[in-house]
């Protein structure tokens, strides 16, 4: 920097939109209990369970699946049968093992709403545990746009569910900051040309906001 004419760095524009990711962000991940709970529902062995569950889960999170459906596909995996019981227990503790969610984030999101910020939200979630939440956490009202897979049909990191946020916000990609735990999710964003952040903790997001 020339110490004669100083040039002060550029600082970037305040974005006109926070889009948030939700599990891992304002959500906790799947609980360790949660999943046992699961498994033991199961009744069959932890990792080919756990193989079946997450090969099978992205058409489940765009809605191509429905609850029954996916875990009919599951068991057909597995080489076993759930029979209706089984399936609604099923259904009944994954959506459990997903529930808990960061008070202190809610709390911010709150904060952000009060302050006029636009948010939006953009999640890979099933149409079981997307009821559940509309259900018990009024906070999702602050949320302008819920972009949430089993709605829009696409699922991160596909771009087209980036593409349906930016129509639904009517924004360009640069004046939006994304928040997702997930690196591939935020390159993905990034491709699209939005800002980003990767989620941490919510103290280094509140350092992070402009």
């Amino acid at each position: 920097m020339d110490p004669v004419n100083p040039v002060a760095p550029v600082v970037p524009a305040a974005p006109d939109a926070l889009l948030f990711d939700l599990f891992g962000v304002i959500a906790r991940h799947q609980s360790p209990g949660g999943w046992a709970r699961l498994v033991a529902t199961a009744g069959v062995p932890d990792a080919a369970f756990r193989d079946a569950y997450w090969a099978l889960r992205p058409p489940y999170d765009r809605g191509d699946l429905t609850g029954p459906a996916y875990w009919r596909a599951v068991a057909e995996t597995l080489g076993v049968r759930f029979d209706a019981r089984r399936t609604a227990a099923l259904i009944e503790a994954d959506v459990a093992s997903w529930s808990a969610v960061d008070e202190e984030m809610v709390a911010l999101i709150g904060e952000l709403a009060a302050s006029g910020r636009p948010l939006a939200l953009l999640s890979n979630i099933p149409e079981d545990l997307a009821v559940h939440y509309e259900r018990h956490h009024p906070w999702l009202a602050r949320f302008g746009v819920r972009a949430l897979s089993c709605r829009i049909g696409h699922a991160k990191p596909e771009p087209e569910a980036y593409g349906w946020v930016l129509r639904a916000l009517g924004l360009a990609p640069g004046r939006i900051l994304f928040v997702d735990d997930r690196e591939e999710n935020l390159r993905a964003a990034r491709a699209q040309g939005l800002r980003t952040h990767l989620f941490t903790t919510p103290a280094s997001l509140r350092r992070a906001l402009p």
